[in-house]
C-alpha cells in the first residue's frame, strides 16, 4: 500500500470513529483490534452509519441497489467478536469506495442535477447501475465480464478511495483482449517486468471502447499516486475520440455540486472538502 493510501485510510478511520460516537452509531473493527471501521445497520433496518440518510432510504427502495449491500467483505485476519455471526459486508466499511459512490449517486437530488451531469459530461439523467458486467471482448469471441463500478447512462465509472493501486495484470492476459493493441500504444503503458500496471484502468477504457461509452475515474484529490497513474494511461490511448471521452474527477470537485446536507456528511465522514484544495491537484483531461 502506498503512503498516500495508508495516510488516507488512517484519516478516514479516525473520522469514522468520531462520527459514530457523535451520532451514537454502532460499529466495530473489520480486523481483530485494528482495521477499518465497519458500521452495523440499525436493528429496525432504516438507518446505516455508513450512508447518508436520504441515500440509504433510496437504496432500500430499489431492489438492484439494495442487493449491493450484501456484497461480502474479504477479511484476512481474525474478527474481534466470534459471537457475532453477522457477515461483514464491503459497503459497511468506512473505507469502501463503492459505499462512497452510492452515497452520492443514490441521493435523490444528485442524478438529475445539471451541475453533476455537466461535470460528468452527460446530457440526460439516468439510473445508476452498480457492479455492471461490461462484457469486454476477448480474442476467440470470448468476453471478460468483470464488474465496472458504475454505469451511469453512457458513462462508465471507476471509483477509488483508499485502495492500494489499480492492480496489475500479466502481459499475456492483457494481450488476450481483442482491442488492446488498437486502443493503446503499448510502449507508453506503465509496466513492470512481465506485468502491466493499472489493469483496472486498462480494462475500463477497453470497456468504454466496446460499448461506445465514455469513462471517468473518480478518486480523492489526496491520492496523487492514482492521479499520476491515470494520466500515464490516458497518454497511451491511441484513438483521439476515446481519449477525449476519458476524464478524471475528484470527490472534492464533485462535492462542490452536491446538496448541502450530503456535502456536510462527506466532509465529516471522509474529510472531503476539509482542508483539501481540489484545485491544486493536477485534474482534468
Amino acid at each position: 500500500m502506498s503512503l498516500y493510501a495508508a495516510q488516507l485510510r488512517n484519516e478516514i478511520t479516525e473520522r469514522a470513529v468520531q462520527y459514530a460516537r457523535d451520532n451514537a452509531l454502532h460499529f466495530r473493527r473489520s480486523h481483530y483490534e485494528a482495521g477499518s471501521v465497519v458500521f452495523i445497520p440499525s436493528d429496525e433496518g432504516t438507518r446505516h452509519g455508513n450512508f447518508h440518510p436520504a441515500s440509504y432510504r433510496r437504496i432500500l427502495r430499489r431492489p438492484m441497489w439494495r442487493k449491493r449491500l450484501g456484497k461480502a467483505l474479504t477479511v484476512t485476519e481474525r474478527l474481534r467478536d466470534y459471537a457475532d455471526e453477522r457477515r461483514l459486508c464491503e459497503l459497511d466499511s468506512c473505507c469502501s469506495s463503492d459505499a462512497l459512490l452510492m452515497n452520492i449517486f443514490c441521493h435523490p437530488h444528485v442524478r438529475s442535477s445539471p451541475a453533476v451531469l455537466g461535470m460528468l459530461g452527460i446530457h440526460q439523467p439516468a439510473v445508476p447501475i452498480f457492479g455492471w458486467r461490461a462484457r469486454v471482448p476477448l480474442i476467440d469471441d470470448k468476453f471478460d465480464r468483470t464488474e465496472v463500478d458504475m454505469k451511469f447512462g453512457s458513462l462508465l465509472v471507476e471509483s477509488k478511495l483508499t485502495e492500494g493501486s489499480f492492480e496489475s495484470c500479466a502481459v499475456e492476459r492483457m494481450q488476450s483482449y481483442a482491442d488492446f493493441r488498437e486502443v493503446f500504444c503499448l510502449s507508453e503503458l506503465p509496466r513492470y517486468r512481465r506485468e502491466y500496471r493499472c489493469y483496472q484502468l486498462l480494462r475500463n477504457v477497453l470497456a468504454a471502447k466496446a460499448h461506445n461509452a465514455s469513462f471517468c475515474l473518480i478518486t480523492d484529490a489526496r491520492r496523487k499516486d492514482l492521479i499520476e497513474d491515470w494520466f500515464q494511461v490516458l497518454s497511451a490511448i491511441r484513438p483521439l475520440d476515446l481519449r477525449i471521452g476519458c476524464k478524471l474527477l475528484t470527490w472534492q470537485e464533485l462535492a462542490e455540486a452536491l446538496p448541502t446536507s450530503l456535502r456536510r456528511f462527506l466532509d465529516l465522514k471522509y474529510g472531503i472538502g476539509a482542508g483539501v484544495d481540489a484545485r491544486s491537484a493536477p485534474v482534468g483531461y
